[in-house]
């Protein structure tokens, strides 16, 4: 019987290499740059819009206080706002909730909103004044960041603030300021200022409250008077 024989294989060829891509789009570079390199490269109107959002990012990891004024500058810019929001929120130094401090009277809308949820991650209770003024502000979305934002501040000032809108507002704002009232009450438990988180949990329990709010704040009541940790 006459055996057939397999053609042999064809030879595979190597795979090319996958492109690099463009030289303003490798961050490998940024990644190693000093504190003064990144601000020029945010200073520099010429830069690519990635490599900004990149030294953004770099000078927050680094906690390049020289770099809050340029990072000031693009809190305005629609396209690199929430890059320099990101790199202003790590940093220890005040300078940087200055800087958010004064961009909330000159931002509106989304940008606005973003500065917002930036001083309330850094929990800057200075900004609290202004942040209340917005709550009773024609903009539903920047109202709902600020009483978001001063729930995150905590703090028997931001309480204050904060009951005070709970009677002054209505409708979807009204509701943001009780879940911000009950983030508020947690912050103070965790402070150790129980009288006023209890204060508070009282303020949202009563009738006309939010419902989702006063079953929370209700719960938190029950929760603390029944705790084996509570004071005696």
């Amino acid at each position: 019987m006459q055996q057939t024989t397999q053609p042999a294989p064809a030879p595979q060829t190597a795979k090319p290499a996958p492109p690099k891509p463009p030289l303003e789009f490798q961050e490998g570079e940024i990644a190693q740059m000093d504190e003064a390199a990144l601000i020029r490269i945010l200073t520099d109107a010429s830069s690519p819009e990635f490599q900004k959002a990149k030294a953004c990012q770099r000078v927050g990891e680094l906690g390049a206080k020289e770099a809050v004024p340029a990072l000031a500058a693009l809190l305005s810019n629609e396209q690199l706002s929430t890059y320099a929001r990101y790199g202003l929120e790590p940093m220890a130094d005040p300078s940087a909730d200055e800087a958010l401090r004064a961009a909330l009277t000159k931002l509106k809308g989304n940008l606005l909103i973003g500065v917002i949820n930036s001083i309330g991650k850094r929990r800057d209770a200075e900004a609290s004044p202004a942040l209340a003024k917005m709550i009773y502000g024609a903009d539903a979305g920047v109202a709902r960041a600020a009483a978001s934002a001063l729930g995150h501040i905590g703090g028997v000032s931001s309480m204050k603030l904060l009951q005070a809108a709970l009677t002054k507002t209505e409708g979807m704002t009204r509701m943001a300021v009780a879940d911000a009232a009950l983030v508020c009450a947690e912050r103070l438990l965790v402070e150790g200022n129980r009288e006023q988180a209890l204060a508070l949990y009282a303020s949202l329990s009563t009738a006309g409250m939010p419902k989702p709010a006063r079953l929370a704040a209700m719960s938190g009541i029950i929760r603390e008077e029944t705790s084996m940790s509570r004071p005696r």
